[in-house]
C-alpha cells in the first residue's frame, strides 16, 4: 500500500468507506471488513454520524451504527488506523447542520460512539445552507486547539465553499464525490485544492456500483447489490447525485481497462489516485475480498500516457 500526506496525517492511498457499517453490516462482518483492511494496509477509515441509517435507498434507522461498530472493533487498535467523522447530516431531534454551538456536541457524540479521545480529520459533512462556512469551520478550529481533532476538512462543497473556509482555518481535505462518470471537481475544485496544497478525498469512485462491471444493460441487478430495483437496468438510471447510467461508455471504459491488463474497478480507482491533488480514494466494501481488490487497485499509477488515453476515451 502506498501512502499520501493529508495535512499533517499520512493516510493510505485507498481509504475504507465505512458507510455499510451498522446497516447493510452487522458487528461480525463488519469485524472482517476491518481486519482484512488493515492486513491490506488500508489504515484510512472514513465514517460519519449518519452512517448506519442508510445505505442507497434502504433505511435503517441506525443513525450512529457505523461509528459504534468501528468503536468496538478498533479496540486495542486505535492507534493502528486514522479515523475520520463527519458532522451535518440530520441526526434527528434537530440535530443538523453547521450552527457553531452544534459542532463541539456532535463532536462529543461521535467521539463517545467511536470510543476515542479524538478523531482524526474532522469534516463538515454538508452545508447546510443557513450558517456560513466560515462560521462552521471557526467552531471546528476551536476543536483542533483542544486535541479533539487533529485535521479540518469539508465535503460536498465549492470552490467558493473552499476559499470561505481556508480563510478562518487550515483546511486538510475536500472531499466531494468524484469517478470517471462525474469529473466536474476537475474544471474548478480539483485545481484549487492543488493550488491550496490541500488534499482531495474523492468518494463514490465506482459510482454507486456502475464502474464494477457488474451491471449490464437491460439486465437485472445480480441478488443482494446496491443497484437496481423492480426492473432491468437502462441508460438514465440515477446511481448517484451526479450520475446517470450511460452503459456505452461504461462499455467503453471497461474495454480500456482490459487493453491495459486491468480490471474495470481496478482502473476506475488507480486513475483518481494517480491523478496530481488526490491524497486518498474512499471506497466502501461489504466483504474481506472487496477490500482486497480494492486495496490493489491502489497499487497502480497510471502514467502520464495512459491518462491521456483515458482522458480521450
Amino acid at each position: 500500500m502506498r501512502y499520501s500526506d493529508l495535512g499533517p496525517l499520512q493516510v493510505s492511498r485507498v481509504g475504507l468507506g465505512c458507510n455499510n457499517f451498522g446497516g447493510r453490516l452487522d458487528i461480525a462482518r463488519t469485524r472482517r471488513v476491518i481486519d482484512e483492511a488493515l492486513e491490506a494496509g488500508v489504515t484510512f477509515l472514513d465514517t460519519a454520524d449518519i452512517y448506519g441509517n442508510r445505505s442507497g435507498s434502504v433505511i435503517y434507522g441506525n443513525h450512529g451504527g457505523s461509528e459504534m461498530l468501528l468503536g468496538d472493533v478498533l479496540r486495542g487498535r486505535r492507534d493502528r488506523v486514522v479515523i475520520a467523522t463527519k458532522f451535518g447530516g440530520d441526526m434527528g431531534e434537530g440535530r443538523v447542520g453547521g450552527a457553531p454551538q452544534y459542532v463541539p456536541r456532535a463532536l462529543d457524540a461521535s467521539l463517545k460512539r467511536l470510543a476515542t479521545d479524538h478523531v482524526d480529520l474532522l469534516y463538515y459533512h454538508f452545508p447546510d445552507g443557513v450558517t456560513p462556512i466560515a462560521d462552521t469551520v471557526g467552531a471546528m478550529a476551536a476543536l483542533v486547539a483542544a486535541g479533539k481533532a487533529r485535521a479540518i476538512g469539508v465535503s460536498n462543497v465549492s470552490a467558493v465553499h473552499l476559499a470561505e473556509a481556508a480563510a478562518v482555518a487550515e483546511i486538510a481535505a475536500v472531499q466531494n464525490e468524484y469517478s470517471l462518470l462525474a469529473r466536474g471537481v476537475e474544471a474548478e475544485l480539483l485545481p484549487e485544492c492543488r493550488r491550496r496544497g490541500i488534499g482531495f478525498v474523492p468518494y463514490y469512485p465506482l459510482a454507486a456500483g456502475l464502474l464494477t462491471g457488474k451491471y449490464s444493460a437491460g439486465k437485472f441487478a445480480p441478488a443482494g447489490a446496491r443497484l437496481g430495483g423492480a426492473g432491468p437496468l437502462s441508460d438514465g438510471y440515477e446511481a448517484t447525485p451526479l450520475v446517470t447510467a450511460s452503459f456505452a461508455e461504461i462499455e467503453r471504459l471497461q474495454r480500456l481497462a482490459e487493453g491495459m491488463g486491468h480490471s474495470l474497478p481496478e482502473l476506475s480507482i488507480a486513475a483518481l489516485a494517480s491523478r496530481p491533488g488526490v491524497a486518498s480514494v474512499i471506497a466502501g466494501a461489504t466483504t474481506p475480498e472487496q477490500v482486497e481488490a480494492n486495496a490493489a487497485a491502489g497499487d497502480w499509477q497510471l502514467s502520464d500516457e495512459q491518462l491521456a488515453l483515458l482522458d480521450a476515451v
